[in-house]
């Protein structure tokens, strides 16, 4: 029955935390350094009476940690037996996180109900001192332009996949930090590798795959049938004694059905085979209508009045051209090809002898 209204009254506060609050006062943001045991210190200023305490971590609304000092204590799932309240005074609202890895890296926001001088709010930032210096505070995703990409990868869809990061310096790795950057999106840590006193430390944070760390702290992302969401950048941040040393890995995978390498060298084939044969039909063509023009150019030369052999018994008047009024037509002799005719006189004058 108590574990009943416990939750009952978590529900309540719950409820009651989306509502708009007055009179805050509001501090600047303290930053911690994210270590074992870290203390995320929410001490009220003033005396009153305190009524709860709420921890949620930006942006997230829902709270991680309450208290109230009639109802106990209650933690989110992911945080249970990691928190603990400190309660060094009555209006002491500070905790410390146990089993720290980098995904509690963020801004924490604390929440104090007092009487009846009202709510106080603080904010910390829990910070990584070892992580590499970013270009930029985060909010916006870097131009892939200016991404200095060390290897490029090509996997087909459903395949598994193994990125790898071995760093060749000769000194001291200290930690290494494994991130991706989908496309559009900024960086996100998705494994960290480092030595401490038990020895070596991995931390995985990849929800696609699985990271694994070896004693020379080379990290290594081992993805299980591949989808086009995996494309984007990885980038692995080795913490030397020289300083950071980083090297970046492009992944680019095609859409399911979409066009692989070779495939798309298959269909470049098929594509300048298919425009030779069309540039050869378009030669074939033209040389023939050339050579059709030339047989039709030789055939009217033949056809042409003055290539033609003259007719011996073709009507050819010599006679110059009159006018059709004129009457000497009996000066122009007429010529035409009659066959000969034998004559008849010789006879006559022997019978007349």
């Amino acid at each position: 029955m108590e574990a009943v209204q416990k939750d009952h009254w978590y529900f309540v506060l719950l409820f009651c935390l989306h509502f708009p609050k007055v009179a805050v006062q509001q501090m600047e943001t303290a930053p911690v350094r994210l270590e074992e045991g870290m203390v995320l210190n929410c001490l009220c200023p003033w005396d009153g009476s305190l009524s709860m305490v709420s921890w949620n971590k930006v942006p997230d609304k829902d709270p991680i940690a309450i208290l109230h000092p009639e109802y106990g204590v209650t933690f989110a799932h992911q945080y249970r037996e990691r928190i603990d309240f400190l309660r060094t005074t009555p209006m002491d609202g500070s905790i410390s996180m146990t089993n720290v890895t980098h995904q509690d890296i963020g801004v924490y926001h604390c929440s104090v109900q007092t009487f009846p001088q009202g709510p106080w709010t603080r904010n910390i930032q829990v910070e990584d001192l070892d992580e590499p210096p970013e270009e930029n505070d985060g909010t916006e995703p870097p131009s892939p332009e200016g991404i200095k990409t060390d290897t490029e990868l090509v996997a087909e869809p459903n395949v598994n996949l193994t990125i790898s990061c071995n760093h060749e310096h000769n000194g001291t790795i200290y930690q290494v930090i494994l991130e991706r950057m989908p496309h559009g999106q900024p960086w996100g840590i998705i494994g960290v590798c480092k030595q401490v006193e038990g020895g070596l430390l991995s931390e995985d944070y990849s929800d696609r795959g699985h990271v694994s760390c070896t004693d020379s702290l080379d990290v290594s992302l081992h993805l299980t049938a591949v989808v086009q969401e995996d494309g984007g950048f990885y980038r692995c941040s080795f913490s030397t004694d020289a300083g950071w040393q980083t090297t970046t890995v492009l992944l680019t995978v095609p859409p399911p059905g979409g066009f692989s390498l070779s495939l798309y060298m298959i269909y470049i084939y098929i594509a300048a085979g298919a425009a030779g044969l069309i540039l050869l039909i378009v030669v074939i063509i033209l040389a023939l209508k050339h050579r059709k023009k030339n047989r039709r150019e030789e055939y009217r030369v033949q056809l042409h009045p003055s290539q033609r052999q003259p007719n011996l018994y073709e009507n050819i008047s010599v006679c110059p051209r009159m006018a059709k009024k004129s009457r000497h037509i009996k000066s122009c002799p007429l010529y035409a090809n009659l066959p000969p005719v034998r004559s008849h006189t010789t006879k006559r004058q022997l019978c007349d002898k």
